[in-house]
């Protein structure tokens, strides 16, 4: 009799198919997805980091680009002037040792002999004031503006007699009919006319070339032998120029005094010292300076062996620069630096309307809003260019809010939600708004309204059980 065949046997299920891979599933959800959520939002967070940064590469990109554009303006109308002078220079003779080689009895030797060469003797004016106004003006190269001047000074006060005591130099030795008066200028390019020099009762032509050493650029006016007869020397000299950006002098005399004013109603008061009078107010600025001899690093007089670095007198220079109240450039980098915060805030508000409503949200509704919040800064950066900050901030928020309220209206589930969504991300554009604008005190009032934020995700977050939530979701 034949032994009957036994039924084969079931297949052992899979542990990862059917009821047991739902079970993984469902418990990978129970424990871990809230966390795995938050992972992912972070994530999403951290790539559109890629965009902001594009988009601040190309910010550095069109202020380059205007740099040069206000380099050529400035180029062709003149510099940023600096003044240093006038100063009084006489050459004389002196007796120097030097050492030649002779041949003496058929043997070559070194010999000692004194040879006169001639040297150069600066002396800075007993007083020196400065006296001028600046009339600002706007120049544009395409959309790019510059802010130039032009600039009428007036430049009086007197020498003493100049003493050589202290270098030993005989009256005899003093090259009288060679001694000029010279004046450093930044840039020569912005003399609009003819320079002349008023020295006491004589009016002396101002030729091109500086006789300060260090300094290559400028005008000095010869004054021959009459100049070493006068015990004392006044001075006065009427210069009218171009200059862009602002306006610096030296403090050459014992006692300097400088006034300025001009309808620029921004300016920066620069240098080694500060006005000691100024009114600043919409219609323009009004300064004035007084400055001693002790304040500065360099003597009253010297000569080639004594001869102060050039470092030393441009280090005392003051003056003002005409500056931009409000550069947009700067404010679209600063806005750029919010762009992550932007970002996290508001992923975090959706999450959160996640959490309270049990409306789940997908990545990719995440990511669009994400582009779209990263899209204002390019438009704030295209935009200001052409119309200036203020507008463009105002074009480019509204443009945002709008997009990505209607966006939110659609997923979020009816107009009301999207009306609350552009709502809240127009308060927090306008608070970004008032931050760009306080400046020095930006740094504090970010930190206050991020502690405002912090506490508001608290109160809203603060009765929520998390695990229960992941427990609903499994």
């Amino acid at each position: 009799m034949a032994t009957p065949t036994p039924p084969p046997l079931p297949p052992a299920p899979s542990p990862l198919s059917g009821t047991a891979a739902e079970q993984t599933v469902s418990c990978f959800r129970r424990l871990f997805g809230t966390t795995f959520k938050v992972g992912l939002i972070g994530l999403l967070t951290l790539i559109l980091l890629i965009p902001l940064a594009k988009i601040e590469s190309l910010l550095h990109e069109r202020l380059e680009r205007r740099n040069a554009a206000v380099a050529e303006i400035t180029a062709t109308w003149g510099r940023a002037q600096e003044l240093v002078g006038p100063v009084l220079v006489v050459p004389y003779r002196k007796q120097v040792k030097v050492v030649r080689q002779e041949l003496v009895a058929g043997v070559r030797q070194n010999i000692e002999a004194l040879e006169t060469v001639t040297a150069q003797a600066c002396f800075l004016p007993a007083d020196l004031a400065v006296a001028g106004t600046l009339a600002p003006e706007r120049r544009y190269r395409g959309i790019y503006e510059a802010v130039v001047y032009r600039g009428d000074l007036t430049l009086s006060g007197h020498f003493t007699k100049p003493d050589f005591t202290e270098w030993k130099v005989a009256a005899a030795d003093v090259l009288w009919e060679d001694a000029t008066i010279t004046l450093a200028i930044t840039d020569l390019r912005g003399i609009q006319e003819e320079l002349t020099l008023k020295l006491g009762d004589r009016t002396l032509p101002l030729l091109p070339g500086c006789r300060l050493a260090g300094f290559g650029s400028g005008v000095s006016a010869r004054l021959g032998k009459e100049a070493g007869a006068a015990e004392r020397l006044p001075f006065e000299l009427a210069l009218s120029l171009n200059g862009s950006s602002g306006i610096r002098v030296a403090p050459l005399g014992q006692r300097t005094e400088a006034k300025l004013q001009s309808p620029w109603p921004d300016p920066s008061f620069t240098g080694a010292f500060l006005p000691a009078t100024r009114t600043v107010s919409a219609k323009g600025f009004e300064a004035a300076w007084q400055v001693f001899h002790y304040g500065r690093a360099f003597p009253q007089q010297w000569n080639d062996e004594s001869r102060p670095d050039r470092d030393l007198l441009k280090q005392s220079l003051f003056g003002v620069e005409l500056i931009s109240p409000v550069d947009h450039y700067r404010l679209v980098e600063r806005a750029i630096k919010y762009g992550i915060l932007f970002v996290v805030l508001a992923f975090t508000a959706f999450f959160l309307f996640e959490v309270l409503t049990k409306r789940r949200i997908h990545p990719f509704q995440y990511t669009l809003v994400g582009v779209a919040l990263c899209l204002f800064y390019l438009a704030l950066l295209a935009l200001s260019e052409v119309v200036g900050f203020g507008p463009a901030y105002l074009a480019g928020a509204a443009v945002a809010t709008l997009l990505v309220g209607f966006y939110c209206a659609g997923f979020l589930g009816g107009a009301g939600r999207g009306l609350l969504v552009s709502a809240g991300l127009a308060a927090v554009y306008g608070f970004l708004y008032i931050v760009l604008m306080l400046q020095d005190y930006s740094l504090v009032a970010g930190t206050v309204g991020l502690f405002a934020v912090l506490f508001l995700l608290m109160l809203a977050t603060r009765r929520v059980d998390w695990y229960a939530r992941d427990q609903e979701k499994g």
